[in-house]
């Protein structure tokens, strides 16, 4: 078998175990969250097709014999909305016994003087989604992330079978996965940071836009943020290393003259 077939049937494999894997994750700490509470701060993870709750159960002694634990994702949406943050995108995490994701905002339809619109029907005001665009488009990334999956497995396949040359240039796209993610995850973090006028701001009215931290430790307010990649992370660049090893031996042996 030809050697670049074996690095990039090595680095699908990888490809689809990613997938399953934590890739991210972020937390918070304050003295409001002592360690004896919570020994790794309000945490939570990232997937590709999710954001999860990163606490283990062992966290808040009353909450500790529930087979859940604390849930850290609903505790930093709490913390978010003091100052005016969006609530977190779960993507293929989210509630489906909801009408609406968590992240959804809604407003009362207004008339010309600014009062609210009542339907007739329900004597109640009448609401309508205001929630930004780019909440719904993030969320669906992640929610459609089995079909991209499946599309970059395709792509994989394509590069592995085919003896064109040309087609080398498809396993560049999944190659790519771990910056598709860093990506999509700073431009996140920077809409988030930028958006602080949930409900008209939050608590804490001097707090600016900023951008919250990628990657290291950081300090909002009184609160220590930290942000680190899980070693799914790491999988995800052994997927480049591999594909991009796999590209250069194809070419290589495409290229080797043929001996008669």
């Amino acid at each position: 078998m030809s050697k670049y077939k074996i690095y990039g049937g090595a680095a699908l494999l990888l490809l689809i175990i990613t997938y399953f894997l934590p890739i991210w994750w972020v937390a918070l700490q304050s003295i409001q969250y002592p360690k004896t509470m919570y020994p790794d701060g309000i945490r939570i993870e990232f997937k590709y097709n999710g954001v999860y709750n990163g606490c283990k159960g062992e966290e808040r002694e009353e909450l500790a014999a529930s087979q859940a634990g604390a849930d850290c994702l609903i505790e930093m949406n709490a913390i978010n909305h003091f100052i005016g943050m969006f609530r977190i995108t779960q993507g293929r995490n989210r509630d489906t016994s909801r009408e609406y994701p968590v992240y959804y905002v809604f407003d009362t339809e207004k008339d010309a003087v600014g009062d609210d619109i009542i339907d007739p029907e329900t004597g109640k005001p009448i609401k309508i989604d205001v929630t930004p665009g780019f909440l719904k488009f993030l969320d669906g990334i992640m929610i459609y992330s089995p079909f991209l999956f499946l599309l970059m497995v395709a792509f994989g396949l394509l590069f592995i079978f085919s003896k064109k040359r040309v087609n080398a240039g498809f396993a560049i796209l999944p190659a790519l996965l771990p910056f598709y993610f860093l990506g999509m995850y700073i431009k996140g973090l920077y809409w988030y940071g930028h958006h602080l006028g949930l409900h008209g701001g939050g608590a804490f009215e001097g707090i600016k836009e900023f951008m919250p931290t990628v990657f290291g430790e950081g300090k909002v307010a009184q609160f220590v943020t930290m942000s680190y990649p899980y070693p799914g992370f790491f999988v995800a660049l052994a997927v480049f290393v591999l594909f991009i090893l796999a590209i250069l031996l194809k070419r290589k042996e495409l290229t080797a003259p043929t001996h008669s």
